[in-house]
């Protein structure tokens, strides 16, 4: 059995970039002679290149069938790690592109809907390199499919929530700001609701607009209605938009929402929703900035997490 020295030593002399595309190929159309015709080549070119990487690795990395190719556990393992670093090779040249055009690095950076545009805009807009600004690239998702991305350097940071059941492995976090809840509703209604106690019970059979099913928020919402002892309410939409949400909030007599009071404020700005002045007495997990532990160390992603503490002050001390 090699040892891990070794086989670093193998890859680093063996590997090439054509056996990372060829793994990240077999995967998604499992067929070689499919695989040769993307590549432009022919088919026993394809085959002699596996075996080139079968014999690097020691090991089949793929199984065939009559349904096609699929990986073998350490061709799983390898395809992950492929993924990588082709990845990261397309960040390398968005990094020149940027730094060509007069820019320092690009940044694929995730975020999840609920946070303040402002904030956002607060933080690009001051992050500077040497007096160069950092292109970014946003990419709006859930948390926890914000942080598969990142795991497979498909990003290069998120901005989520923390969650108890996120996968933390290879990450590390830093807690931002804390956002309290607050009930939107229609203008008129939100009028009516804030002269007296909320009542769950009514709420549950007014229009609800809430986030997707398994967020963390909608999740939170959920509970706080069973604790109440109300059957939590369907919405009539779920959307992962916060203008969508306020449009809908904003337009509907009847419907109402609960969201960050940030974002209520936002959307109070924007599109004109009435904000329902009860407080909770709870809050919503923590505005997280995700890393790879690696990442970390890069000066672009450092002086965009600077960047964020910086416009997330204002949120923390309110």
């Amino acid at each position: 059995m090699a040892t891990a020295d070794g086989l670093a030593l193998r890859l680093a002399a063996r590997l090439r970039m054509r056996h990372l595309v060829l793994l990240r190929l077999i995967r998604t159309h499992g067929s070689l002679t499919r695989v040769a015709e993307r590549m432009s080549t022919s088919q026993p070119a394809v085959t002699q290149a596996l075996a080139e990487l079968e014999s690097l690795f020691g090991a089949p990395l793929f199984v065939r069938s009559p349904r096609g190719m699929a990986p073998t556990a350490l061709g799983a393992a390898a395809i992950v790690r492929a993924e990588a670093m082709l990845e990261d090779l397309d960040h390398w040249a968005r990094d020149i592109e940027a730094v060509g055009a007069g820019r320092a690095a690009h940044l694929h950076v995730g975020v999840i809907p609920f946070l303040p545009g402002r904030l956002l805009a607060a933080a690009i807009g001051a992050t500077r390199s040497g007096g160069l600004p950092v292109d970014v690239t946003l990419h709006e998702g859930t948390s926890d499919h914000l942080l598969d991305r990142l795991r497979t350097h498909r990003l290069d940071c998120v901005v989520g929530r923390i969650s108890a059941v996120l996968d933390m492995g290879g990450l590390v976090h830093e807690v931002l700001y804390a956002q309290e809840p607050r009930l939107i509703a229609h203008r008129r209604l939100a009028a009516r609701l804030a002269r007296r106690p909320l009542a769950w019970a009514e709420l549950a059979g007014l229009d609800w607009v809430l986030g997707a099913r398994g967020t963390p928020m909608r999740e939170q919402i959920t509970d706080f209605f069973l604790r109440a002892g109300v059957a939590p309410p369907q919405p009539f939409v779920a959307s992962l938009s916060t203008r969508l949400v306020g449009e809908l909030v904003a337009a509907g007599e009847r419907a109402v929402s609960i969201v960050p009071a940030d974002i209520a404020e936002e959307l109070a700005r924007i599109a004109g929703v009435g904000i329902v002045p009860h407080r909770f007495g709870w809050t919503l997990p923590p505005i997280t900035l995700f890393q790879r532990a690696e990442g970390a160390k890069y000066a672009e992603q450092a002086l965009f997490a600077d960047a964020l503490r910086t416009a997330c002050a204002p949120w923390r001390r309110g």
